[in-house]
């Protein structure tokens, strides 16, 4: 790592942090490479239920670092950001105060889940200097939200509040000014309760259902049911034959 990215253990989670305040945590080469570093050592360590992603001192991402692409610095081609081109196991969630915006944007829609503070902003703004769009955001915003309002957010690059986003998924939950992160380290500790095999498959093939052909889409959530069900299914299965979770009771569960 370095010093622009910070890579903490909070229980089941890591909480990975974009460290440049003073550039309101815009990314630049090395950071964007941080990044990358951080998420796939967290997918290879057996006790990392979560990844976490935040930004320093109230900012979540400004984006690329324009002075750094104007310097003439060069990203890696394969997710400029850093880790957008991954394909990750491991449930994500990104932690937004502040403004999520451009490249900062395509960072939290990349992550499974966003938890924005009451005053965090989402937008486009890279329309406005002519830099694109090239971290997953014209993927994966539609998929998100819809055509019509990814539409309306990419070609005018105007600023969404959370409660906005809430309103129409692009936020999952809006908490207080700075509890963003408090709210996205109690929602890792509920996700790494469950039984991981089976939550990171049904995770996995509501992925890899996009683009494939419902009959495929079926066959593979079959697939990677039945290694669910081979990682202990029948145990859980006797724990609410016990008692456990009738009456929406699931603590220790």
């Amino acid at each position: 790592m370095s010093d622009t990215v910070l890579v903490e253990k909070r229980g089941p989670a890591q909480v990975i942090t974009i460290n440049r305040a003073h550039a309101r945590n815009a990314v630049d080469p090395d950071t964007a490479a941080g990044l990358k570093t951080a998420f796939l050592t967290g997918e290879e360590d057996p006790d990392i239920a979560v990844h976490i992603l935040t930004g320093a001192e109230g900012h979540f991402c400004a984006g690329a670092d324009l002075k750094a692409v104007a310097d003439g610095q060069r990203y890696e081609r394969t997710g400029p950001m850093g880790p957008t081109w991954l394909s990750l196991t491991k449930p994500s969630i990104a932690a937004v105060e502040g403004h999520a915006v451009a490249g900062g944007l395509e960072l939290a829609i990349m992550c499974d889940l966003r938890i924005a503070a009451q005053s965090a902003v989402f937008g486009v703004y890279c329309r406005r200097w002519g830099v694109p769009l090239i971290d997953g955001g014209t993927v994966r915003l539609p998929r998100l939200i819809g055509q019509s309002r990814a539409m309306d957010m990419i070609l005018t690059g105007r600023p969404v509040d959370a409660d906005e986003a809430l309103s129409f998924g692009l936020a999952n939950r809006v908490v207080p000014d700075g509890k963003a992160l408090d709210a996205a380290l109690k929602l890792a500790e509920q996700l790494a309760e469950f039984p991981q095999t089976c939550m990171r498959m049904d995770r996995a093939s509501a992925v890899e259902q996009w683009g494939v052909p419902l009959d495929q889409a079926l066959q593979r959530e079959a697939e990677l049911g039945r290694d669910s069900l081979r990682a202990g299914a029948a145990k859980g299965a006797g724990r609410f034959a016990g008692g456990k979770g009738r009456g929406g009771d699931f603590g220790d569960i």
